[in-house]
């Protein structure tokens, strides 16, 4: 099974690149985000690689970080998401940003990518919220809060949020920035959370 391939780049397509290793061609498919972050042509690379064996193909899927590829895998994991569907998931949505959304149960966001409607994003946004929980939210100098603990603090957090959007803003951000100043205001209020939260979003 192949996991790593360090090679040139031969080409660079649509979905997928050839990726030339001691005089071999591999044809590799990624996300646009990795395609676009490879060299030029006859410049040394590196792919980290998931292989799919299936009973008429071999495909390798290459990815620049463990995390893409992680992440590759973990969108798999929700019926009707595929391979195909999964990078373009990938293409059209950052990492960070794809966590935080499903943390926050905004569809929208995972809507954007190209083969996911409303119901698959619904999907994916429900059976990924606690699998995501703990990379959805980055340490604060004052020390770790997962989002676990924050989605502990119940419905503070969600009233504090619906109270955002309702001001208009996204669900995404208004979660972010909820639950940034539930991190560093641990027992706030709802209407302090919201201030607070007010207060992320004009920085």
């Amino acid at each position: 099974m192949i996991a790593k391939l360090k090679g040139l780049v031969d080409s660079i397509g649509e979905g997928s690149c050839v990726l030339d290793v001691n005089g071999v061609g591999y044809l590799v498919f990624c996300s646009g985000r990795t395609l676009g972050n490879l060299p030029g042509a006859g410049e040394a690379t590196i792919l980290i690689i998931e292989t799919h064996v299936r009973e008429d193909h071999i495909h390798l899927f290459g990815f620049s970080t463990e995390l893409e590829k992680d992440w590759f895998k973990l969108l798999q994991s929700v019926q009707g998401v595929g391979a195909k569907v999964a990078l373009a998931i990938l293409s059209a949505i950052a990492i960070d940003e794809l966590s935080n959304s499903i943390a926050a149960q905004d569809k929208t966001v995972v809507g954007r990518a190209s083969g996911v409607g409303p119901k698959l994003a619904t999907r994916i946004i429900t059976e990924l919220k606690d699998k995501v929980a703990k990379f959805a939210l980055p340490p604060t100098k004052a020390g770790i809060k997962s989002a676990e603990a924050i989605s502990a603090g119940g419905t503070d957090i969600q009233d504090a949020v619906s109270g955002l959007v309702n001001l208009g803003y996204g669900q995404t951000e208004a979660y972010m920035a909820v639950s940034n100043a539930a991190r560093s205001h641990e027992g706030a209020a709802v209407p302090d959370l919201i201030r607070l939260g007010l207060k992320e979003l004009s920085q």
